[in-house]
């Protein structure tokens, strides 16, 4: 029979106190042996110490180890557990064991007729349980619950062990190693299991792009879409899809995504018509396709991570659309430093851009935030690092053509002089970003995002410390600030006058170059300044103005 812990710190607790009520016993009657021997002869004291005895036996007699004789006093011998000879005969194997930790009187011997236990329901008992009940008075032990459901409120945890037990074999060998383990379980501290990092990216990567149609690939350069496994090179999104269904399989991105190193690790993706390969169910973006694999098909992602998976929609009309916030860019460089707006993964401490790799925000803080140390030979002009003063080198000074035509052989230094020929010459719809407030347009996305903040948003950042001005850009900042304390260091050559900007020299040139760009419409009559126009116009011809 299996008896919970709880039960056996009861049963200790219980025969404790016992012990105690007993050791008390003994005291108390041989205290009153004492006073009985000193006051006896005191008239009227007798008579007290015989009603004091008999409330005394009263109350013994509510103790189930006491037999009912004030006069017994328990042996020193008594303390130590004894079995009666005369049963000893009749025990089994074990018995004498048990009976060992209990007084006489405790535990009633076989074939004894103390048993104070009803036993007319004993059908309902298990083999042998009559038998041990029999032997105990209800104070000393309780039936068995008769119902396995009742034994949930009596031992809610012992009937837990017996459900974790059910259909199974009991061994000593288990009984010993449970116990074994009991004893140092307070000992025994959960093992959480740790990822690092770059596991729990790869897992993540790879997940996505075993289990979808996505086509992975390099980042994209001007002569075409690098392969995501063996890096070869192929000018269109189609031909690199044909190669890989060829010469790879998805499930070699695992051991690709092992030679990246954490800090580097991204996987550019294509998204066109993205599905699920599993199920063959068409997903709108990348975070329903994550969360369906999840859900549906029971894949694991570490969502503690950075996501590294950017998405993109590669057409062929060389528009790029972000796949976040729909936007659309001119090139795949633009696109690809727009997608470091939505996965912030590497934060600037210095200004807070965010940055999709670490690698990314290493080059951002030493092209951005340390100082130059590279200066040009030619204009003495400080770059931070040899990329910038190269491209510097090669754009003002070499004037390097890097800008290709598509369409002929003519090459160009920059990229919008290049769509300004493509327009021109080949008759190529120009772009066009549409203002959303107004019906502005304009021909680059920086210029149409600097309206909407400037015009529409009315950012002003940037505050003189001296008086309560605000404006957009640092430079306007630094050109009011000449009213404060700016010297007049641009003189006019001819006259000697000073002037405290360089672009108030210049408007003052036009007088001694005789430049009248300024004429009247009316009468043909020009002028240097265009405020002597507007004089003139009120002046001469009013009906005009009006």
């Amino acid at each position: 029979m299996l008896i919970c812990t709880s039960c056996i710190q009861r049963l200790h607790d219980a025969s404790s106190f016992k012990a105690l009520v007993v050791d008390s016993e003994r005291h108390l009657l041989t205290a009153i042996g004492d006073k009985e021997m000193l006051c006896v002869n005191v008239p009227g004291n007798q008579e007290m110490l015989t009603d004091v005895k008999s409330e005394i036996k009263q109350e013994m007699s509510d103790v189930d180890d006491f037999d009912g004789d004030p006069d017994y006093e328990p042996s020193d011998a008594e303390d130590e557990p004894t079995t009666p000879r005369e049963y000893q005969v009749e025990l089994v194997e074990g018995e004498a064991e048990l009976l060992a930790r209990f007084k006489p009187g405790k535990l009633i011997p076989p074939d004894s007729s103390k048993s104070l236990i009803d036993l007319s329901n004993a059908a309902d008992l298990v083999a042998g349980e009559a038998e041990l009940l029999s032997r105990f008075t209800p104070q000393e032990l309780r039936p068995l619950p008769m119902t396995r459901d009742a034994l949930y409120f009596i031992c809610p945890t012992f009937a837990l062990h017996l459900d974790q037990l059910r259909g199974k074999v009991i061994t000593a060998k288990m009984i010993a190693k449970q116990l074994e383990d009991s004893e140092h379980r307070h000992e025994t501290v959960s093992k959480k299991r740790i990822i690092s990092e770059k596991q729990a990216l790869i897992t993540n990567a790879s997940n996505i792009i075993v289990n979808s149609n996505v086509t992975p690939f390099r980042c994209k350069n001007r002569t075409g879409f690098p392969c995501f496994y063996c890096r070869s090179l192929f000018e269109n999104l189609e031909k690199l899809q044909e190669h890989q269904e060829v010469s790879h399989k998805r499930t070699d991105a695992k051991s690709v995504l092992a030679t990246l190193g954490p800090e580097s690790l991204i996987v550019y993706v294509d998204v066109t018509d993205l599905k699920c390969t599993l199920c063959d169910r068409n997903m709108a973006n990348i975070n329903e396709l994550k969360s369906h694999l999840i859900k549906t098909h029971n894949k694991k992602f570490y969502a503690d991570f950075t996501d590294r998976v950017v998405p993109f929609k590669l057409s062929g009309n060389n528009i790029f659309e972000c796949q976040v916030c729909g936007f659309n860019f001119e090139t795949f460089g633009s696109i690809e430093r727009h997608m470091n707006v939505h996965f912030r993964n590497y934060v600037c401490n210095e200004c807070g851009s965010g940055f999709v790799t670490k690698y990314r925000l290493k080059v951002h803080s030493k092209s951005m935030h340390v100082e130059g140390s590279h200066p040009c030979e030619i204009c003495k002009k400080i770059f931070a690092s040899t990329q910038k003063l190269k491209n510097h080198t090669d754009a003002v000074h070499k004037l390097v053509k890097r800008f290709k035509c598509p369409k002929c052989s003519e090459r160009f230094t920059e990229y919008f002089r290049r769509q300004k020929h493509l327009v021109t010459v080949h008759g190529v719809e120009p772009l066009k970003y549409n203002c959303n407030v107004c019906d502005r347009s304009f021909d680059r996305r920086f210029t149409l995002s600097r309206h909407m903040k400037r015009d529409h948003l009315e950012e002003r950042n940037y505050q003189c410390e001296m008086c309560s001005y605000k404006c957009f850009t640092n430079n306007e900042l630094r050109v009011h600030m000449i009213k404060h304390n700016g010297e007049r260091i641009f003189e006019c050559s001819v006259c000697k006058k000073s002037y405290a900007r360089k672009k108030t020299l210049k408007e003052h040139m036009r007088i001694h170059n005789n430049d009248r760009r300024f004429a009247c419409a009316v009468c043909g009559q020009a002028f240097v300044q265009k405020c002597s126009l507007k004089g003139h116009m009120k002046t001469h011809h009013m009906e005009y103005t009006l």
